[in-house]
């Protein structure tokens, strides 16, 4: 018997409504003005302070650098953030389907208010990255329970209809995101980037503590904190051996061996953690699922292509043909907005021609744009980026959203939360990974060569790094295709 769950409206009744009948039969009830609007609103919300993070930090890169120092360590402010995120997003996911969606919310959007404070007062290098992992913590709240209120609360035809109202967050703030992040770094502070976030969760607490309840039967539970332990301590020594081999000691050094050999030994430690707790952090009994397996796996590579763009791009950009900030977010702001749109017409598809085929055609259009980024590398270029990029966010549009909504349609509502928790811990574990590998190819080459505002050193380290996108795009589209071919089968 579940334990929780959304109702409609906020009229104190609490009543708990079943998958599938949560909602009047009318068009009209999906919508800011419907019954539901009040609690669709405080999800837009809290997705616009994960959404604007996410583009607006990237365009700020240089501006931070040139006053704290450490080019070489700036891949680990995309590293922390996300490692903090992916560790804790099973942990959430789990105890919102224990103790309920809103107090997690709550206390996921308070963690990342006070992490945004203490990013804008970092001193150096190193208090910004420890910061970031404190933002991490808290939008490992906020990505997993506002996707899994919006599957409690719509049924799988709405939900095609409410995506595009989360496109939409995602297309303002696509487009406010690298513009902000522009306007701080060159005209007045790259700490308001960080700070802008104040008023932005102040009002989301607001909104989710007056519109969104739920009744809830409190049970006990046992959260798998020795797997989240040891899971993170298996990622932060892998990211480590990857940022800092070839840097701060050789590769064949016993240093590197050393912390890849204990990062691989915690990996396998926390599979049999994992095996023999009560309530595992990964459940590794969906993952059996085929439609489950898959769409993780696809998860996993589009955090992966994502965080490679948005964290290079702009750098690329600002060192090899010295863009300001707000022009080099123009590129940026192309690739966000072409995700939201693609979107925003991504239901209508996968209700027609299903989620496989729909993920399949954006894997492949993702695939090709990333192709021609790494092509055209060597000849920088604004719009020649803003146009590839704009490609790839179209294509991840159409791969994202049906990946996400197919694993949620294959289970029941006390296992729903768990699932996308699933698939956002794949997304943040990829970019993750990802970032510190191609954080890796890029230092390797720019230490190497004559410094990151060398323009051939520059350009050479990109491109390596663009190709090591298309590599993990061409995997993603492999994957997409593995998944199962009708949707009957992501019914099973």
């Amino acid at each position: 018997m579940p334990v929780g769950c959304g109702y409609l409206g906020h009229n104190g009744t609490g009543e708990c409504l079943p998958f599938g009948n949560s909602v009047s039969d009318a068009k009209t009830a999906v919508g800011l003005r419907s019954e539901r609007g009040p609690i669709l609103l405080s999800v837009m919300l809290s997705t616009g302070l994960v959404a604007i993070d996410t583009t607006i930090l990237a365009t700020a890169v240089p501006s931070i650098v040139a006053e704290l120092g450490d080019y070489n360590q700036f891949p680990w402010l995309f590293s922390v953030y996300l490692l903090a995120q992916a560790v804790t997003v099973p942990v959430y996911a789990k105890l919102s389907d224990t103790i309920g969606r809103k107090p997690l919310i709550l206390f996921g959007v308070a963690v990342f208010l006070l992490g945004s404070i203490l990013c804008g007062l970092a001193w150096n290098m190193v208090t910004l990255i420890i910061f970031r992992g404190l933002q991490g913590l808290g939008a490992g709240a906020i990505s997993p329970v506002t996707l899994t209120i919006v599957g409690d609360i719509y049924t799988v035809e709405e939900r095609a209809r409410v995506q595009g109202y989360i496109a939409g967050v995602w297309a303002v703030c696509s487009v406010l995101g690298p513009t902000l992040g522009g306007v701080f770094a060159q005209y007045l502070t790259w700490r308001w980037v960080f700070w802008v976030n104040v008023p932005l969760c102040l009002i989301t607490l607001w909104m989710l503590w007056r519109s969104y309840h739920e009744k809830l039967e409190r049970r006990s539970h046992r959260i798998d904190y020795p797997g989240a332990i040891v899971l993170t301590l298996a990622l932060v020594a892998l990211i480590l051996a990857t940022l800092e081999g070839g840097i701060a000691w050789s590769w064949t050094s016993p240093q590197s061996l050393g912390m890849f050999a204990v990062g691989a030994a915690l990996l396998v430690g926390f599979v049999l953690i994992e095996r023999r707790a009560a309530e595992p952090l990964l459940a590794f009994s969906l993952v059996r699922r085929r439609v489950v397996f898959t769409t993780t796996l696809v998860s996993f590579m589009i955090g992966g292509v994502v965080t490679g763009i948005t964290s290079f791009a702009p750098t690329y950009l600002e060192h090899s043909i010295h863009l300001t900030p707000l022009q080099s977010g123009f590129a940026i702001a192309a690739f966000t907005v072409g995700w939201p749109i693609a979107a925003t017409t991504s239901g209508g598809l996968y209700l027609r021609f299903g989620f496989r085929n729909t993920a399949i055609a954006g894997s492949v259009i993702a695939t090709a744009g990333v192709i021609a980024l790494a092509a055209f590398a060597h000849a920088p270029s604004v719009w020649t980026m803003a146009i590839v990029t704009f490609v790839v966010g179209f294509g991840l549009g159409w791969t994202n959203s049906p990946t996400l909504v197919a694993a949620q349609s294959s289970v029941a509502w006390n296992e729903r939360g768990v699932v996308t928790g699933l698939s956002v811990f794949a997304r943040t574990g990829g970019s993750a990974i990802a970032v510190a590998i191609y954080g890796a190819i890029s230092n390797s080459i720019i230490t190497a060569g004559r410094g990151e505002d060398d323009f051939d050193t520059i350009v050479s380290a990109t491109s390596a790094v663009f190709v090591a996108i298309a590599v993990t795009a061409v995997v993603m589209t492999a994957f997409a295709v593995a998944m199962p071919r009708d949707r009957q089968q992501v019914a099973e």
